[in-house]
């Protein structure tokens, strides 16, 4: 042997020494260890003659039982990375911590029938993100691509809950579907474009990743997480609902034999719904436009609508016809409007769910309060404010009301030579025809003397001046009535234009 036996026997002493003392207090690692260097060279430098070499066993020395050095296999720490799903560590996020100061509650869950209402519900109550505000200005691009991602589904959930207020549940659970689609393409194609670590779910494709974006959601019930409502952040994206590839399941009804050989109104593409459904609940604060413009909203008839396919919609223009009625009967009351008001609205409201079932998205809440509150904060007129202005009548509306003045509101002198001279002229041209032929007609009737009517005798007592404008009051009057029941007669219009 080339090495000193006294040499082997200090390096064996040192481990026993090493052993007993990780023994002794249960640990394992480094220590630091004294020993005597200059009596062990001392034993190095004795003559070989008095230290006889021979092969000695270890295992005469010591036991390996002894030790306290032994292999375990030790399992890494379990993470609970709660909602922020599965990490996924780009060039400048290795190690992790550092991502968890900027949580974002991504993915989202893919929309169903089960959470839609409280999609719609909750959409203001579930966290959004200012980019340039909530993250450092360099670093952390896909938690970035993330919050981005959340900001655009939310904004599209909110079209699709108060875009259109007819929809049915399935149309806007069709919309949601798309808008939710749309997120997770979006983002993957954002997330692939960088030279970052790709989203675990965007390595999938079709119906895999969707699946996989779903499975990674926390909050699959999109349930409030915010106390107070969050500032909506408008989408980057652009999102265009197509109805059309939505699939509706129609059954039509039994007709009579004799009803049979009648055709179906075919339903035009291009035709729309047009409807104002719901209203919102009556308030204190509206009470002065839902009584004093009721005249000026639009009631519904449903003979335009097909036989089948619409039937949701006869029965919210149904309801809204109701609810008017309603109100039309508590204005004229002179105490306790509001709460006869508010009373007649809940009533229909909850007619309306009684007979529609779960159809309509707010109908699926349990609580009156909880479904009254879903329905007000879908109302496309919540205050009552959206009410069409009346029309500025002028002379010109002659035109449109001659044959009701000459029924119900005669002036005492025919109309027929203004309406055949003036109406075929174009806007510019009619208005000063119209000013001419009442000069013309203010001249000729007060030089009949007693042929004229009461009405205009009086004005021809007037200056010569003044005469004209005080028969174009007299015509202004009747056009003014005239006008008013013509609105009343085209008031109820098909709720499909």
């Amino acid at each position: 042997m080339s090495s000193s036996p006294g040499l082997f026997c200090c390096s064996v002493l040192v481990l026993v020494c090493l052993g007993s003392e990780a023994k002794e207090k249960d640990f394992l690692g480094q220590r630091e260890v004294t020993f005597d260097l200059d009596q062990i060279m001392q034993e190095m430098q004795q003559p070989e003659s008095l230290v006889p070499q021979e092969e000695i066993d270890p295992s005469k020395l010591f036991d390996p039982k002894e030790l306290p050095i032994e292999q375990m296999m030790v399992s890494p720490p379990h993470i609970n990375w709660g909602e922020r799903g599965r990490p996924s560590f780009g060039p400048r996020s290795f190690g992790g911590p550092p991502m968890l100061e900027y949580p974002v509650q991504f993915p989202l869950a893919r929309p169903t029938s089960n959470n839609l209402q409280a999609i719609c519900l909750h959409g203001d109550h579930r966290p959004r993100y200012a980019i340039d505000s909530y993250f450092p200005p360099s670093g952390f691009g896909q938690l970035k691509r993330q919050a981005e991602a959340v900001n655009n589904v939310e904004s599209w959930f909110d079209v699709c809950c108060k875009g259109n207020q007819t929809w049915e549940t399935e149309v806007t659970l069709c919309c949601a579907t798309q808008a939710w689609e749309l997120f997770v393409e979006t983002f993957c194609t954002a997330d692939s474009s960088v030279k970052d670590r790709l989203y675990d779910c965007c390595k999938h494709s079709g119906s895999d990743r969707l699946n996989c974006f779903d499975m990674d959601a926390q909050n699959k019930n999109y349930e409030a997480k915010e106390e107070l409502p969050v500032t909506a952040i408008p989408s980057t994206v652009n999102f265009d609902f197509d109805q059309n590839t939505c699939q509706r399941a129609k059954m039509a009804p039994y007709r009579a034999r004799a009803d049979r050989k009648k055709k179906e109104k075919k339903v035009s593409t291009s035709e729309n719904v047009d409807i104002s459904f719901p209203p919102g609940r009556p308030s204190a604060d509206a009470m002065e436009s839902l009584c004093g413009h009721q005249k000026l909203r639009p009631l519904y008839h449903t003979r335009c609508l097909p036989r089948s396919g619409f039937e949701w919609l006869a029965r919210q223009a149904k309801t809204v016809n109701r609810i008017e009625k309603g109100y039309r009967q508590c204005c004229k009351k002179k105490q306790g409007v509001l709460s006869c008001v508010d009373q007649k609205w809940s009533d229909e409201i909850d007619r309306f769910c009684s007979t529609d079932g779960l159809s309509f998205s707010c109908c699926s809440s349990q609580s009156p309060a909880d479904r009254y509150s879903c329905f007000h904060s879908m109302s496309p007129d919540p205050h009552y404010n959206k009410t069409s202005a009346p029309e500025e009548l002028s002379l010109n509306s002659i035109c449109d009301t001659h044959k009701i003045i000459d029924r119900r509101f005669p002036v005492g002198f025919p109309l027929k030579l203004f309406v055949k001279q003036c109406c075929p002229l174009a806007e510019e041209e009619r208005t000063t025809c119209s000013v001419q032929k009442v000069e013309e007609m203010s001249r000729k009737l007060c030089s009949s003397g007693g042929r004229s009517p009461p009405t205009v005798r009086q004005c021809c007592k007037l200056p010569s001046q003044e005469t004209p404008q005080c028969v174009s009051k007299i015509i202004m009057n009747a056009v003014s009535k005239a006008a008013s029941v013509l609105r009343q007669k085209h008031r109820k219009k098909c709720p499909l234009s």
